[in-house]
């Protein structure tokens, strides 16, 4: 994940902390996790973390290079899933300006809690299928 996150130690060790809650199952946690991010770095600092999620999601061994989502049914997903797919495509892209602009809607849409809980059940399912594998 290190290699391609663009966010600072202070968003990789909250993702960090972060998934670690969440693969214990501690939703209390990874709530508690974010709104202290939000606190402290405001929805700046939730942004890095959320990069950092989706580094973890996508790993270390995608090569460069342009990546088009490929989710059948993506149009009749949940704003949440919808979202993630996209915002997942935006890092694995290095498309920065696409996640931040999905971001800001997710906020403005009232809805970034949500996606945010969706993108950390998401980045802890393919670490545990990892670990399977």
């Amino acid at each position: 994940m290190t290699e391609r996150r663009d966010g600072s130690a202070e968003a990789f060790d909250d993702a960090a902390q972060i998934l670690r809650s969440a693969l214990a199952g501690d939703n209390e946690s990874v709530v508690g996790a974010f709104d202290a991010v939000v606190d402290r770095s405001g929805v700046a600092g939730a942004y890095g973390v959320a990069w950092c999620l989706a580094a973890a999601l996508v790993g270390d061994d995608v090569p460069a290079g342009g990546w088009t989502l490929d989710f059948p049914g993506i149009d009749e997903a949940g704003y949440d899933t919808r979202w993630v797919a996209r915002f997942v495509s935006a890092y694995a892209n290095s498309d920065n300006s696409t996640g931040e602009a999905l971001f800001g809607a997710a906020l403005a849409d009232g809805q970034l809690p949500e996606c945010l809980l969706t993108l950390t059940g998401s980045a802890v399912a393919t670490l545990r299928r990892r670990r399977a594998a």
